[in-house]
Formats: C-alpha cells, sequence, structure tokens
C-alpha cells in the first residue's frame, strides 16, 4: 500500500485523547450523505412529478393535433387520416373535435370539454377503457343519439359527474351549446339530453374535472353540423420525436394546415417544472458545499495534530506533493464514503415513497393526486460525483498547508 493512503486511512482512526478530529470528521460525512441524499430525492420527485403529468396528459391529447388554418371544419376526415398514416413515424390518426358545451345535471351545472371519439380509433378507445370507473365506451357507438328523442351517450369524468349529480350510469343530464343566428340577439341556444354511459378517472384533475366524451356523430348533432371534426389527432412512434415529425406532416399536407404537438402545447407548464428542478438541485448544492466545509475543518485539525509526523515525513525524505496527497486521500475517503451512504439512503427513501405513497398533493391545485419519485441512473451518479468533487476541492487548502510545514520549526517545540 503506498505510504499516503497508509497514513490517510491511519489519520481516520479512532484514537484516544482525538475524538474531535472524530466528531468533526462523522459530522462531514453525516453532511455529504444527507446533501447527496437529499438531491436525489428532490429530482427523483421533479422527475415524477414531471413524468406523471406527461403520461396523464398524453393518455387524453394527442401526441401532435392537426387542424386547418382558421380553425375551420375538416370536410374529409377520413381522407385527411389516410394521407396522415403515410407519413413517416405516425403510428396512427383518427379524427376528433374538442368543443365547449355546458352540462347540467341533478346537483347542478359545470362547464365541460366535448371530446368527439371516432369508432375507428383503436389506441383512443383503449385510452379511454383504462381509464374507466364504471359503464363502458360501446355504447357511444350504439346509434342512440341518432334520435333526437332519444338522449345522446356520454362519459362523464369523475369530478365533473360528481359536480352535476350524473356520477351514475343510466343518469340523465342535459348538454347546452350556442350558435350564432339572425336574431337581434346573434346567439341562438341549442340543448340536448344526454344519459350517462360511463364515468372515467384520468387522474388528471383538469380532465376529471372538464371534459367528456361522445361520439364524433353525436357532437355535430349537439354542437352543429358544422362541428363535425375539427382535428385530427395523431399518435407517434417516439414522443420526443414529436415536433419533427409534426414539420414532416405538414410538409405532407401542404398549405392550409397547422399542427401542435404535446410539448408546444404544454411549454409554458414544463418550463416551469423544468426551472423549479434547477432552482431546487441548486439550493440543495449549496447546502452540500456548506457541509463540505466540514471536511476543511477536519483536515485543519488534522494537520494542527500532525505536524510531528508531517515533520518526521519531511527528514525522511518525503516530498510536498506527497504529504499534500494524504490529506486529499483523506477528504476524499470521506467524501466517497458520503457520497456512497447518501446514495443509498436517498435510493431507500425512493424507495419507501413509492411503497407507502407518501407525497400525496391536493388534485384540485397540483392536478395530479400522487406523485411517484423516479430516481433516474444519472440523477444518482453526479449529486454523488458531484459530492465527491466538492470534496476534492475542500481539502486543497488544508493540504497545502500540510505540504509547507517546515521540519524544523515543526519539531523545535515537541
Amino acid at each position: 500500500m503506498p505510504y499516503e493512503l497508509f497514513l490517510a486511512l491511519r489519520y481516520l482512526r479512532v484514537r484516544r485523547g482525538r475524538r474531535v478530529v472524530k466528531l468533526t470528521a462523522a459530522a462531514a460525512v453525516f453532511g455529504i450523505a444527507c446533501g447527496v441524499a437529499a438531491l436525489i430525492v428532490a429530482l427523483a420527485l421533479a422527475n415524477g412529478f414531471r413524468d406523471e403529468l406527461r403520461d396523464k396528459i398524453l393518455r387524453g391529447t394527442a401526441h401532435v393535433t392537426l387542424m386547418r388554418s382558421g380553425g375551420v371544419a375538416i370536410n374529409e376526415p377520413r381522407a385527411v387520416v389516410a394521407r396522415v398514416r403515410g407519413v413517416e413515424g405516425v403510428l396512427d390518426a383518427a379524427p376528433t373535435t374538442y368543443e365547449g358545451a355546458l352540462l347540467s345535471g341533478p346537483d347542478g351545472s359545470a362547464y365541460t370539454v366535448m371530446r368527439g371519439l371516432d369508432a375507428e380509433s383503436a389506441r383512443t378507445l383503449s385510452e379511454v377503457r383504462r381509464t374507466l370507473l364504471s359503464g363502458a365506451v360501446e355504447p357511444l357507438f350504439s346509434g342512440a343519439g341518432e334520435s333526437d328523442e332519444n338522449p345522446a351517450p356520454v362519459i362523464v369524468g369523475a369530478d365533473l359527474a360528481a359536480r352535476t349529480g350524473l356520477a351514475r350510469v343510466g343518469e340523465e343530464g342535459l348538454l347546452i351549446t350556442g350558435e350564432q343566428s339572425a336574431s337581434p340577439a346573434g346567439f341562438m341556444p341549442r340543448s340536448r339530453r344526454v344519459r350517462v354511459a360511463g364515468v372515467f378517472r384520468a387522474g388528471l384533475y383538469d380532465y376529471d374535472a372538464t371534459w367528456s366524451y361522445l361520439s364524433l356523430g353525436d357532437v355535430s348533432r349537439v354542437a352543429g353540423p358544422e362541428m363535425k371534426s375539427s382535428a385530427i389527432s395523431i399518435e407517434v412512434r417516439d414522443i420526443y420525436d414529436a415536433g419533427a415529425l409534426a414539420v414532416r406532416v405538414r410538409r405532407a399536407m401542404g398549405d392550409g394546415w397547422t399542427t401542435v404537438d404535446w410539448r408546444e402545447a404544454n411549454r409554458p407548464l414544463f418550463a416551469a417544472l423544468e426551472l423549479e428542478r434547477r432552482t431546487v438541485a441548486l439550493i440543495i448544492m449549496l447546502i452540500m458545499l456548506v457541509a463540505a466545509l466540514n471536511i476543511t475543518t477536519t483536515l485543519a485539525l488534522v494537520v494542527v495534530e500532525r505536524r510531528a509526523d508531517i515533520a518526521v515525513l519531511g527528514t525522511m525524505g518525503a516530498q510536498p506533493r506527497g504529504v499534500m496527497l494524504i490529506f486529499m486521500l483523506e477528504g476524499a475517503l470521506i467524501g466517497a464514503i458520503g457520497a456512497l451512504v447518501g446514495v443509498a439512503l436517498g435510493l431507500a427513501a425512493c424507495a419507501l415513497g413509492n411503497y407507502f405513497r407518501l407525497v400525496q398533493l391536493p388534485a384540485d391545485v397540483y392536478s395530479v393526486s400522487n406523485v411517484p419519485l423516479h430516481a433516474h441512473a444519472l440523477d444518482v451518479v453526479w449529486p454523488a460525483l458531484a459530492a465527491f468533487a466538492v470534496s476534492l476541492l475542500a481539502t486543497l487548502y488544508p493540504a497545502r498547508q500540510a505540504s509547507r510545514v517546515r521540519p524544523a520549526e515543526a519539531l523545535r517545540y515537541e
């Protein structure tokens, strides 16, 4: 074993009358471990919140939405879907529409976004089925809403259903929309009876408290014939390639079309989450830097205690670089132990948080009710490496002071 490493390990051992150094070293290890663990948990929490929002947003909306410029209706949606499916990277495409209305039930009224579902969109229907608490999707396409005398089947978000009193399958309510007219008021209300075919919970409060699903045909009958289809919902193979695919779709469709990918539609939200993530990481890194100063204190005490030993090493031929390396290795050992302990504590905290679902949030404020902790490999490695690097930097001053000890002056007073 090199003598530098041997002495670094020896100086860290407990010896009678030198417990102050031991306690200071333990405090340094504890501080580094807590900083690394806190940073891992904070990054995992930010990742979990972002991933949870992303998954729930994509569960209810398209990866890329294709629309006519100016928001006009799409006259031949089937032909457009066929062209879009031919674009490289497109997994599926289906016509859809989003229209606002007032949903009235036994317990009150609330604003709702009617989303039209296409019977041939297998992926979209599968996602809706996964979120159902009761009922089924099939009644939407039974043809019951084709007659004005029969109520149109509708699937309602759980929170919207609770607010309006339409929480049970079979309950009837009223959808109210409006259209421009030649009357003096310039507005003509339209209403249509609906019957609850199912209740869903997507996990995202904005959807659960606002959205309702109808067939495309029923939406056009409720909102007006001109609202048969206002958008094409596109599913992509790689969600992170949605921006580039949106460009390819626009080129394939030509002028008069516009696209919005999921990142563009939610840019303010994800930008705010990324800023919050970086801010929290910076604050915890500052805390870790303060904890690393304990290493400087520890090594300064060791240098004071070991001045005679350093002098003897110098008389035996040890170079100043070797003396400096002894104390840098000692600080590196403290930092490495603290980083490893911190990684273990951080991963254990993430596992316990996910198992017991410890992070609960009010869904009406944060949109999601539970946040998982996703500890990505990179977000575990870089806090440990950063802690180790900070520990090494903290050793430079005391190690340099040790290398400058003059043997004659140090031995004079021993």
